[in-house]
């Protein structure tokens, strides 16, 4: 074999390689991607590709939107390809696969506006007078 023959069976080789591995990442990120929607149910926690942390609450699949609870008094609406990766999944009976409970609103745990909790009572008496309040 002449070298230019060599040369040209090598380069052909390598760019063989090049297409295959090319074809093999390509395979690998629709895989991810369909792991990803499949993920991507109402009581999944989730993050968005700018560090959002949320739990999903609805999903609108003709407008591609995801309306997200980022806090119990706060939500959040984002495009649907701001999901980075889902942090905790929802199985299909609605449990989240790690055993914990899925709870969409939990506000209702939350004291209202200017209301006091009874261990903030017991903390003010005890720094004002020096006396419990029971």
């Amino acid at each position: 074999m002449d070298p230019q023959t060599t040369q040209l069976l090598f380069f052909g080789v390598i760019i063989l390689v090049i297409v295959l591995l090319m074809f093999r990442n390509g395979r690998k990120r629709q895989r991810d991607q369909a792991a990803l929607t499949d993920g991507l149910k109402p009581g999944a926690e989730i993050m968005t590709t700018f560090g959002l942390f949320g739990t999903i609450e609805s999903i609108d699949e003709q407008e591609n939107r995801i309306v997200i609870r980022t806090s119990p008094t706060s939500q959040a609406t984002i495009h649907r390809q701001a999901i980075g990766k889902v942090v905790t999944p929802v199985a299909e009976d609605g449990t989240r696969l790690d055993g914990a409970p899925v709870v969409l609103d939990d506000a209702a745990a939350d004291p209202s506006f200017g209301e006091r909790v009874e261990q903030e009572k017991h903390d003010e008496a005890a720094r004002g007078t020096g006396k419990t309040v029971e």
